[in-house]
């Protein structure tokens, strides 16, 4: 099964020869602020799974000192996928073309949501980073 996305202008393309994993929706400051709204929402890919197929040279890459990082279209700005240490680690729900089929397992650094915010009763909510995962 072959998945696709596509940043808002149709530039930049990708595909992954598996399945996304882990979607999940952050909470973080950090998130809020990267994507302009109250999270993010994201899966988690094999690098190896994942190819870029056109606009490549478009994009632009942030990376904060921990390695963790993002990269989005130079022309539309849309964030396309998180990377670390240089490798693509997960992709933007919003960017995905069709339905990714995946559900949002969890939401992460609620802790630190936007005081406006309002997460429904039953998700699974944890304050910071789940305790199944590297910090």
């Amino acid at each position: 099964m072959s998945i696709e996305g596509s940043c808002f202008c149709g530039a930049v393309t990708y595909t992954i020869e598996g399945k996304l994993k882990d979607a999940r929706s952050c909470h973080c400051s950090m998130c809020r602020k990267a994507f302009s709204a109250q999270a993010s929402a994201y899966a988690l890919v094999d690098s190896g799974e994942f190819k870029w197929l056109t606009g490549e040279t478009l994009l632009s890459n942030y990376e904060s000192t921990n390695g963790a990082g993002l990269q989005f279209c130079s022309k539309c700005g849309s964030t396309l996928c998180g990377t670390y240490q240089g490798k693509v680690h997960g992709v933007t729900l919003g960017c995905v073309d069709g339905d990714p089929d995946v559900t949002l397992k969890r939401h992460i650094f609620v802790g630190s949501k936007a005081s406006w915010e309002i997460i429904p009763d039953g998700v699974t909510q944890y304050d910071k980073w789940p305790a199944d995962e590297d910090g």
